[in-house]
């Protein structure tokens, strides 16, 4: 992800049901769609007990616009209907960041 001064997170958290049967493929098929979208910045994701994925954004407009993506949507029912037990979603402007690597 570049650095930029302020962009856009939404953040994704979830548990799952026993069903997962399809999960996995579905996932990798939104992450490989959601870097096609205008304003992706990039995402970071884990699972364990609890999911979270948080993907960044250059605008309001473009989670808008990724969360209206046709086959985002098609997923996103298929997540209510068959994968989740819950879930929450946060959106949050990011106005700073800064990390630290060896």
């Amino acid at each position: 992800m570049d650095s930029k001064s302020e962009y856009y997170a939404v953040i994704f958290t979830s548990k799952m049901t026993d069903v997962t049967k399809g999960y996995e493929a579905m996932s990798k098929e939104m992450e490989s769609l959601a870097k096609q979208q205008k304003g992706y910045l990039g995402m970071d994701s884990a699972r364990n007990e609890i999911g979270i994925t948080v993907s960044y954004w250059d605008s309001l407009e473009a989670i808008k616009n990724w969360k209206g993506n046709l086959q985002h949507e098609t997923a996103q029912k298929k997540g209510k209907q068959k994968w989740y037990s819950q879930y929450h979603v946060r959106i949050c402007k990011v106005e700073r960041e800064y990390s630290f690597s060896k």
